[in-house]
Order: structure tokens, then C-alpha cells, then sequence
């Protein structure tokens, strides 16, 4: 048994994860089976992003295991991976009670409290966590994180960041956290300057190069190249952003050496796909009208009203009252695309309000009407419809007035959405020949303005906007008083 666990984690370091859970799976099926193998198992199925197959036997080692702090943690850890905030809290403080007290448990359970919008006990278990951990990069950046979103204080969430940065000068992640903050905020040269006031190792190249890419393309590169050098072997986000400065510098040609790499080893990734994309539209290569077929794949459907409504109307009036209560934060996240408004953080999916989940009843035949319509073929989209799907990640944004999303892709998805619950005047009054102000836009990646928009579509309450994953979207700012609310979700094929 013991050889066979260890034969699983050889393998699974070796990077074959699939033959691991193989070797292991007729051994975690018995009844009996022996707690080493539950545990290597349930960590084997969260590296391989089957959170509820883990969860499940990480059950099993507790029930196994009862009095095992990091059984429970590992447990917590990946319920709040899922968005069962509620129960990764209790199986946190289960652990705690047990004597646990690692400041990785007290991070799970910041971010358990945070998914709950209970924001000042989050600070508090983001704190206890640094206290345990000085310099802890995680709990600094899901902290500093925190207190931006939730009081849009720019000098008040650098603060802790800057007592780690004097306490340990040579430390990169604190400086990393804290320029990616500053370049959400709105102030790139600002993050540019942080990182390169220090020492630079393979990481802070990576992240120099992103932060001046929209500065200066030219060193953007020269950051990239370092960062790869250092690296001393393929990394895939540092190949990304070797793709993003030359095709910045207009050099599609090049840009495609590194994305075709990539494509061979990631053929899902939406945003290695956008990168391609965009090196065929500068090429004049008509693949890229293939895959930006928008008459094809963009499509609105207006949602039917769900069972105990009498109409749409009055079922968006309760939609829009449960989603506003979740908006409790004050600005945007960093490392989303919103900017001027709030996401909420856990999925909505999870939600226990008859509205919220009666919306994810409400979409299933406009999704499954998009793949019916989609049909089967050999392109990047087409060729993964199974005609089954699952929700991966849902969520909503409120965007204030002069509020946008950047454009984007997501990475993770196959389709995306924006389903719109509450619209200003702005948005909804706009005529072809007006600024389409608030309007969804579709295909002009970030960092290249002679790209244009190609293609938009106008909101309209009630109505939800399909669309793959892999095209780059964003929406143009609007004026007025009120706020612009969406619920979006990603699916992928099951």
C-alpha cells in the first residue's frame, strides 16, 4: 500500500497526474482504505481541479482522521475553493479547536470570512495569520487587497505593505503586491517604479514587464527576456507576455512563435487562443474571421421568467434587490476587469436567496439553445460542444457612473456571459449613431488601439449576451447617476 502511495506521488511530481490518480483510485474506493491514500488522493483530484472529487475525500480522511488539524484545514481550504465559505469557516474553526493554529488556516478562514462579506473579521484573521507569519505573501496581499476594496483607500492598503517592505528590504512579493495594487488603482508608472527600486529575480522581471507593457513595449520586452532567462525553461505566463509586447511592437510574425508553443501545450486556455487571434487580425490571415464569427457565436437571449414569477419584470425587481445586498465593497478587485464599482466575491452560484438561484434555472435553456445552435465542428469552439455543460464561476458587478470593464478574456471558460439585471438611462437610450454608452463591445484586445471594437451589442434588462470565452469583451464607460448591474458566469463543457 505505502509503495503504491508513494509510487502515485513520484508520478504526480513528474507531472503525470492522471496516471497518479489511476494508480491510486482502486485503492481510495475501498471502504478500508488506508488514511495515507485518502490524503495523497484528495490533493491529487484539487491538483487537478476536481474540487468536489476532493472535498469528497478529504470527508472521508476526516471521518477517518477526527482529530487531524491539516485533514480539516485541507478540507476548509478546498470548501472555500468551491464557495462554501459558510462550512469552510466551521471546518476551520473545527481545526482551531483541535489546536491548529498555522497561519495557513487563519489565511482559509480570512477568505472564508471575506466570501461571507464579513470584512472586519476578515482583517482580523488576515492579521492573526501575519502575526504567526511576518512577511506571510499571501495573507499581505489578500490584506492590503481587502482594505482597497473595502474603504477605496489607496494610502491605507499600501500601509501594510510598506511596514513589510522596511522590515525586509530584500523581500520581493511585498513589492510585487504592492505594485500590482498601484496599477489597478490607476497609477502604472507608480507600480513600474516600486518594482524596479529593488532587485529584480525571475518574478519581479515577469511583473516589471507587465506593469510597463502599456509605457514602454520596448523594455516591457527586455523585462520578459530577462524574466525567461532566469527562469531557464518554458514558463507559460512569461511566454504570454513575450506574446503581448511584440504584438504591442507590431510584430505578429514573432508574437506567433511563442503562442503556437503555447497553444500546443495549453489548447484550452481562452487567453493563449485571444493572443493567436489577434497575431491572424494584424496578419490579414482569415482564420481570425473564423473564430470572430460574431453574427455566430454573440448571442442575446432574453430570460423567460422563472417559476413563482408572474413576469420577467418583477422577477429582475427581486434579482436586483438580492444582488445590491451583496455589494457591500467599495471599489473594483485587483486582477479583475471591472474599474469604477464592485464584484462580489464568492460564487453565486452557492447563494441560498430564492432569487439568485432561481436565475441559474432561468439560463439553462438559453445555454443550451446557444450549443443546439452552435452545433459541432472542428474550430476551438465548436469542437468542444458536448451538448453538456457546467457552471464554473458565477458573479456580479456593479459598476458606478463613467464605470467600465477593460477588455478581456477568461481564461478558464468556453463560454462566457453578461447577463444585465439593472441598467441607467444612459444605457438603455443610446441609437446606433450615439456613443452607445455602458454597450458591450467586442474585439479590441487591451494594449493595441489601432484594433477597433468590431462589434457591439446594446444591453437590455433581462437580456443575457453568450458569447466564447476566448474573444476579447469589454464595455464602454457611461455617464449619469445610477449604476449598471450584471450577473456573469463562465460554462464549461461537461
Amino acid at each position: 500500500m505505502q509503495a503504491q502511495v508513494e509510487r502515485a506521488k513520484t508520478l504526480a511530481a513528474a507531472g503525470r497526474l492522471d496516471e497518479a490518480l489511476d494508480l491510486l483510485t482502486p485503492l481510495t474506493e475501498q471502504a478500508d482504505a488506508p488514511w495515507q491514500a485518502l490524503s495523497v488522493q484528495a490533493d491529487l483530484l484539487k491538483r487537478a481541479g476536481r474540487l468536489a472529487d476532493s472535498a469528497a475525500m478529504s470527508r472521508r480522511l476526516v471521518a477517518v482522521r477526527p482529530q487531524s488539524v491539516p485533514a480539516r484545514h485541507n478540507l476548509a481550504s478546498t470548501l472555500g475553493d468551491l464557495g462554501q465559505a459558510a462550512e469552510a469557516e466551521a471546518v476551520c474553526r473545527q481545526a482551531m479547536t483541535l489546536g491548529g493554529d498555522a497561519p495557513e488556516t487563519w489565511l482559509v478562514l480570512g477568505r472564508a470570512l471575506q466570501a461571507q462579506s464579513r470584512f472586519e473579521e476578515a482583517d482580523d484573521a488576515y492579521r492573526q495569520a501575519l502575526a504567526r507569519r511576518p512577511g506571510y505573501d499571501e495573507a499581505l496581499r489578500d490584506l492590503s487587497q481587502l482594505i482597497w476594496m473595502r474603504d477605496a483607500d489607496l494610502a491605507a492598503a499600501i500601509a501594510p505593505l510598506d511596514a513589510a517592505i522596511a522590515a525586509a528590504p530584500g523581500a520581493s512579493g511585498p513589492r510585487l503586491t504592492k505594485a500590482r495594487l498601484l496599477e489597478y488603482a490607476g497609477d502604472v508608472e507608480q507600480a513600474y517604479r516600486v518594482l524596479t527600486d529593488g532587485p529584480l529575480d525571475g518574478p519581479g522581471e515577469l511583473a516589471a514587464a507587465q506593469a510597463c507593457l502599456s509605457l514602454d513595449p520596448h523594455r516591457a520586452l527586455d523585462h520578459a527576456r530577462r524574466a525567461a532567462t532566469l527562469a531557464g525553461r518554458p514558463v507559460p505566463a512569461i511566454m504570454v507576455t513575450q506574446a503581448e509586447c511584440l504584438l504591442a511592437l507590431g510584430q505578429a510574425e514573432a508574437a506567433l512563435v511563442p503562442i503556437e508553443a503555447l497553444r500546443a501545450l495549453d489548447p484550452l486556455n481562452q487567453h493563449v487562443l485571444a493572443h493567436q487571434a489577434t497575431a491572424w487580425r494584424m496578419l490579414g490571415d482569415a482564420r481570425y474571421q473564423r473564430l470572430y464569427d460574431y453574427d455566430a457565436f454573440v448571442r442575446p437571449y432574453r430570460l423567460e421568467a422563472p417559476q413563482g414569477w408572474a413576469t420577467l419584470e418583477a422577477y429582475l425587481v427581486d434579482l436586483a434587490r438580492a444582488l445590491n445586498g451583496l455589494h457591500t465593497l467599495k471599489t473594483h478587485p485587483v486582477g479583475q476587469s471591472l474599474r469604477g464599482g464592485s464584484q462580489t466575491a464568492a460564487s453565486l452560484a452557492q447563494s441560498g436567496d430564492p432569487a439568485i438561484r432561481a436565475f441559474f434555472s432561468a439560463i439553462n435553456a438559453p445555454i443550451r439553445a446557444y450549443m443546439t445552435a452552435l452545433g459541432q465542428g472542428d474550430d476551438p469552439l465548436r469542437a468542444r460542444n458536448t451538448g453538456r455543460y457546467r457552471i464554473k464561476g458565477s458573479w456580479s458587478v456593479r459598476l458606478r457612473p463613467h464605470g467600465f470593464h477593460a477588455d478581456h478574456v477568461h481564461s478558464d471558460g468556453w463560454l462566457s456571459s453578461a447577463c444585465h439585471i439593472e441598467l441607467p438611462e444612459a444605457v438603455q437610450g443610446q441609437g446606433e449613431a450615439q456613443a452607445r454608452e455602458g454597450w458591450l463591445r467586442f474585439g479590441a484586445p487591451p494594449g493595441l488601439p489601432q484594433l477597433e471594437a468590431q462589434h457591439q451589442v446594446q444591453p437590455q434588462p433581462g437580456t443575457l449576451v453568450l458569447f466564447p470565452s476566448y474573444m476579447w469583451h469589454g464595455t464602454q464607460p457611461f455617464g449619469g447617476e445610477a449604476s449598471r448591474l450584471t450577473l456573469a458566469f463562465d460554462v464549461v463543457p461537461d
